[in-house]
């Protein structure tokens, strides 16, 4: 969700911005820009369309500058257009003093924006971002270090801005809260950013800024200051080496990048279990067997995807582990009542680790005295990461289609691990159960691989689904959570509306939609509820529904009018949801390119969310 490029250079920076822009684009955006100090002035260039197209007009106008910044939107306050893309600019539009691009949201901006217009500024967007910039510049007497400092102490919300000022146009400041910003430096010139990504290739030499900071990038030099405007020391925000891999956004051989990473899976996988030996709290962190002693209850935190990887792990962590879990909505669980628990392990699951919602959530679980804290994260330099005691990093790599899928599964594979070493810790593990289960995660890369072998009988099922608006996904037990997932990635990229049920909630009300012209998908493992599961389906076809199913091939679910069956290569026992999702994300995808929509970047949603 949004993206941020900035850089201050002795050499020409458009095409830097530009092809940072392009590495940020699997975030997710409607409208994107860039400004840079040109022939004594500030200049821009605005676009409510791919980053490709405001790349022409960027060609075609000559804007280039030695200090930049650029950025892509996706929109909050006001809708996608060229007036509300940034940057945005200050004072007069002919000779602005201030540029400047923003992530993340202004809660108190319309107190700020009669202020300012009680001060003769006019505003020419509907944003919440054109308050800063014009804030900035009421506050601006020669030093746009001192300017922003000042500024954001009256911004209420979450940000990550970079500013640039007519007066200094050697200068770029940044600042955050709440919002992820990092530094790249490099030799002559220096860079900020949203994301490591944005300047793969340019520099890897990375400085990951903390909660209130402000940054002074010069080509000369960094300079970082505290939220108490503290100069900090280099070793207080150390540089690092982060190889960010501007090759892990080539698209090879396949059509979109969701494909790719599909496929992608047994390969991620394997690299999540690198290194697991044995069943060990220390996969978890140095301290993680002190704590993971000290609970006696699990609470899950995530959103969306991440959301429905907690509900299988619930599954996992009450029947193999014995202890009790709860899994909750991120977005919803700070804003109710709860009743806290100190001995309860505090698990967060994000694929970015920057998702605003979960990170407020896990504050909000500190502050209630809960400080045991273990995040499932994919990015290891995350905040998420940095605010939480303990923490498995998934290997999943880097994630474009929006829809995640490798994440997804990788998620699961290190809920599975943190299953075993609390059932271990807690007696409930033996040394026969553990190397049984540790084969049989090893094993799951070539089981995945003869998943992903079913792709043609998937493809011939997603031409049919592509005439369909609606459709139902039913699984029980472990599976239920897929089949939420599965209908979840159908909607989000295919625009066909779907939900799922529990298949035994079928006669409790939502039999009621079935008709010849519901498909309905159904999740049939081998295991103890399939003959439950078997007369749910009877339900669906006395009603004349029209079953998809994928089924275990010792479930004796045959082929017949209505019913159409894929069957899995193999039973899996408890590991079985990570293969039967794979399918799900096969079927999303190919009914969605059916259908002629933008798989990789859905309409209205965004890759990584870091605002409320």
């Amino acid at each position: 969700m949004c993206g941020i490029v900035g850089a201050a250079s002795a050499r020409n920076i458009s095409p830097i911005l530009i092809e940072g822009l392009k590495r940020l684009e699997y975030r997710g955006y409607d409208s994107c820009g860039i400004a840079v100090y040109r022939d004594g002035r500030l200049q821009r260039a605005r676009s409510v369309s791919r980053v490709a197209e405001l790349e022409r007009e960027v060609a075609e106008s000559g804007l280039e500058g030695l200090t930049g910044i650029a950025h892509t939107r996706w929109a909050t306050h006001g809708a996608p257009a060229v007036r509300n893309a940034h940057p945005h600019f200050s004072r007069e539009q002919s000779a602005p003093r201030i540029a400047l691009v923003h992530n993340g949201i202004i809660e108190n901006h319309d107190t700020l924006r009669g202020e300012l217009q009680a001060r003769g500024y006019t505003f020419e967007s509907q944003t919440d971002t054109e308050v800063i910039a014009h804030l900035i510049d009421f506050h601006y007497d020669g030093d746009l270090l001192a300017a922003v400092q000042t500024a954001v102490k009256q911004l209420r919300g979450a940000y990550a801005i970079a500013v640039i000022c007519h007066d200094e146009p050697h200068r770029v400041v940044g600042a955050r809260a709440g919002s992820p910003l990092i530094v790249g430096v490099g030799h002559g010139e220096n860079f900020v950013a949203s994301d490591a990504m944005a300047i793969a290739g340019i520099t890897d030499q990375i400085v990951y800024l903390e909660e209130g900071d402000v940054v002074d990038l010069q080509p000369s030099g960094v300079w970082i200051l505290n939220a108490e405007g503290r100069a900090l020391k280099s070793e207080e925000r150390p540089v690092q080496t982060v190889r960010a891999h501007s090759s892990a956004v080539e698209l090879g051989p396949y059509r979109h990048y969701m494909q790719k990473e599909i496929f992608e899976q047994p390969r991620a996988i394997s690299d999540t279990l690198q290194g697991v030996e044995q069943v060990s709290a220390s996969l978890f962190g140095e301290r993680a067997e002190h704590t993971l002693k000290d609970i006696d209850r699990v609470l899950i935190l995530a959103c969306g995807t991440s959301y429905y990887s907690g509900l299988t792990a619930k599954y996992w962590l009450e029947a193999i582990a014995k202890i009790p879990c709860s899994v909750e909505v991120a977005s919803e669980y700070r804003y109710r009542e709860s009743v806290p628990n100190p001995r309860t392990l505090v698990v967060t699951i994000t694929q970015s680790g920057e998702t605003a919602d979960t990170l407020a959530a896990l504050r909000h679980a500190k502050s209630l005295g809960m400080t045991h804290s273990l995040t499932i994260c994919n990015v290891a330099t995350s905040a998420m990461v940095r605010e939480c005691e303990l923490a498995y990093i998934t290997r999943a790599g880097v994630e474009i289609g929006v829809a995640s899928t490798k994440a997804f599964t990788t998620q699961l594979v290190a809920l599975f691990l943190l299953t075993l070493s609390l059932a271990k810790l807690r007696g409930h593990l033996s040394e026969t159960e553990e190397r049984t289960q540790l084969n049989a995660l090893r094993h799951l890369p070539k089981a995945l691989q003869s998943v992903l072998a079913l792709e043609p009988q998937v493809i011939a099922w997603a031409e049919s689904f592509a005439r369909k608006e609606n459709a139902l996904f039913l699984g029980r037990g472990l599976h239920y959570p897929i089949a939420l997932e599965g209908a979840l990635k159908l909607k989000e990229i295919s625009y066909i509306h779907a939900e799922a049920y529990p298949a035994g909630e079928l006669k409790h009300g939502p039999l009621a939609l079935v008709t010849e012209a519901m498909p309905v998908v159904t999740i049939a493992p081998n295991d103890a509820l399939i003959e439950k599961l078997k007369s749910n389906l009877q339900e669906v076809r006395a009603r004349g529904g029209e079953l998809f199913v994928f089924a275990d091939a010792d479930t004796h679910i045959s082929r017949g009018e209505g019913v159409h069956v894929i069957r899995m290569p193999e039973h899996y026992g408890v590991l079985s949801p990570i293969l039967h999702v794979v399918p799900l994300q096969l079927l999303a995808y190919h009914t969605a390119t059916a259908r002629g929509t933008d798989v990789d970047k859905p309409r209205n949603l965004a890759k990584s969310v870091t605002v409320e």
